[in-house]
């Protein structure tokens, strides 16, 4: 039953959380550009700024299985609001750093307010819109999300190269002021009745995931990356491993025991994880590559990342027809390959490729990744019951997030490890270093990568033959992203 609203509202409602969706699309691809920048007022290495983008990118994933019930709790305007509210003063903060270590702080208060922001949003769309004009409404939601990415690298670039970059951040308050304003006026305080939340279990979980991924973060570091690395992980397993003790103990868990029996929610959750590695390290590792190793200035490096957003944006009508047409084992079986050999594909750029080819290469590098993460999020909420939706739409984004930074952290563990010490990283910036060590680098990274996202294949191909029906997944809330 949907929740009565004013014909005013229901018209408002659908674009004040497009302005969340947005704030997040835009922020998640403008600071990709401007590391370099910000890594030199720093003065830390470019690659080690990958602590600002898996800070944000871990509290998101640590918060999202929160998200519903701190909504139902408190209701949907006063955590919407609050959510904003953190995101923007994260945004100031982060604009205020002067050092990499302040940096994370304020992106982990802007993870915060991200985490809560489009679950919220979309919540609330599918508490007031009743089934059949959920799409169309979702379909408005997201149409900022997408344009988020494509304007994201260029006016990244711009703002650093002609103005400065805590511009980037400071962009995000006047959006911020004015989606407070119209969710004061023309969004509902929607409460439901919440049961006690799984608090022990989201301990355990939390803890695991947040703990793993540091320890692979460390391994990009010089001194004794091994003993931080088991510092780190040891206590990361013993969570998971408590959850999931936990979990066989308790009738409502934090996320459903129910879910994994499912064989295409089982099979895409853990395609997610290990294909999302390369689609995850190619956003933050393109651009370091554009300017460091091609001698990009921002704009151009911006300007070049274009073509990925617009061949997203080309397959997002043709996706599902295509997936119908061929189905799911063969599509992500195929295609899982053909990202992988993309991704790998970058090693043979370099100063002499044509930037016409250049920008070829990237926009079906864009088509191949979206008609990817449109496969695998339908194929995972394909056969879910109404009563293990919200459970299972919840991991699935915990693992998006979870998987985009563990593709931060591996690409630049692996960068590290294939350019040499720690000072030559703090002198990548340096113009006395060998261009073709540094670019040999780049290189190798890609190819690891490519080859680490291509390992999904052999769990795409447990799928069965038979296509699974694509009714379920089309009136879940999914992010195609």
């Amino acid at each position: 039953m949907s929740y009565p609203i004013s014909a005013r509202e229901k018209r408002i409602l659908p674009w004040l959380a497009a302005v969340g969706f947005f704030m997040q699309a835009l922020d998640a691809t403008i600071l990709n550009t401007a590391l370099p920048t910000i890594a030199a007022d720093f003065h830390e290495s470019p690659l080690q700024m990958q602590a600002a983008i898996i800070s944000y990118m871990l509290t998101v994933a640590m918060l999202i299985p929160a998200s519903g019930w701190l909504a139902d709790r408190f209701g949907t305007r006063n955590v919407f609001v609050f959510s904003i509210v953190l995101f923007s003063l994260g945004s100031f903060f982060c604009a205020e750093s002067t050092s990499l270590s302040q940096m994370v702080l304020a992106r982990i208060l802007q993870g915060v307010g991200g985490a809560l922001l489009v679950p919220v949003g979309r919540l609330t769309i599918l508490r007031v819109f009743p089934k059949a004009e959920f799409l169309r409404a979702m379909s408005l939601v997201v149409i900022p999300g997408l344009i988020g990415p494509l304007l994201g690298p260029l006016l990244g670039g711009l703002l650093v190269e002609h103005a400065s970059w805590p511009w980037i951040f400071l962009i995000n308050l006047p959006i911020g002021g004015i989606g407070c304003l119209l969710a004061f006026f023309f969004m509902p305080n929607i409460r439901e009745q919440t049961g006690a939340f799984d608090w022990k279990g989201y301990l355990f979980f939390s803890s695991g995931i947040v703990l793993l991924s540091i320890a692979i973060q460390h391994l990009s570091e010089p001194d004794s990356p091994w003993l931080k690395f088991l510092l780190f992980g040891i206590p990361g397993c013993i969570g998971l491993y408590a959850y999931f003790w936990h979990s066989q103990r308790k009738p409502h868990a934090l996320f459903s025991r129910k879910l994994f029996r499912i064989t295409s929610f089982r099979i895409g959750i853990l395609g997610n994880l290990i294909a999302r590695l390369g689609s995850g390290a190619m956003p933050f590792l393109t651009p370091l590559f554009l300017q460091v190793a091609l001698g990009f200035n921002p704009t151009h490096a911006g300007l070049t990342m274009i073509p990925i957003a617009l061949g997203a944006m080309s397959t997002k009508l043709l996706a599902n027809r295509v997936v119908l047409r061929f189905g799911y084992r063969a599509i992500l079986m195929v295609n899982t390959l053909l990202l992988g050999a993309l991704i790998a594909g970058f090693s043979s750029v370099s100063n002499s490729t044509p930037y016409p080819l250049l920008l070829l290469y990237l926009a079906l590098m864009g088509v191949f990744n979206s008609l990817q993460f449109t496969a695998m999020n339908t194929l995972t909420l394909s056969e879910l019951e109404r009563e293990e939706a919200s459970s299972g739409n919840s991991l699935l984004s915990v693992v998006m997030q979870l998987s985009m930074s563990l593709g931060v952290a591996v690409s630049a563990t692996l960068f590290s490890w294939f350019y040499g010490s720690h000072a030559s990283l703090r002198g990548l910036q340096a113009t006395s270093l060998q261009h073709a060590e540094i670019l040999s680098a780049f290189h190798d990274t890609y190819i690891t990568v490519g080859c680490l996202s291509m390992l999904a294949t052999l769990i795409f191909r447990q799928l069965p033959q038979k296509t699974p029906s694509l009714a379920s997944a089309e009136a879940t809330p999914v992010l195609r992203r």
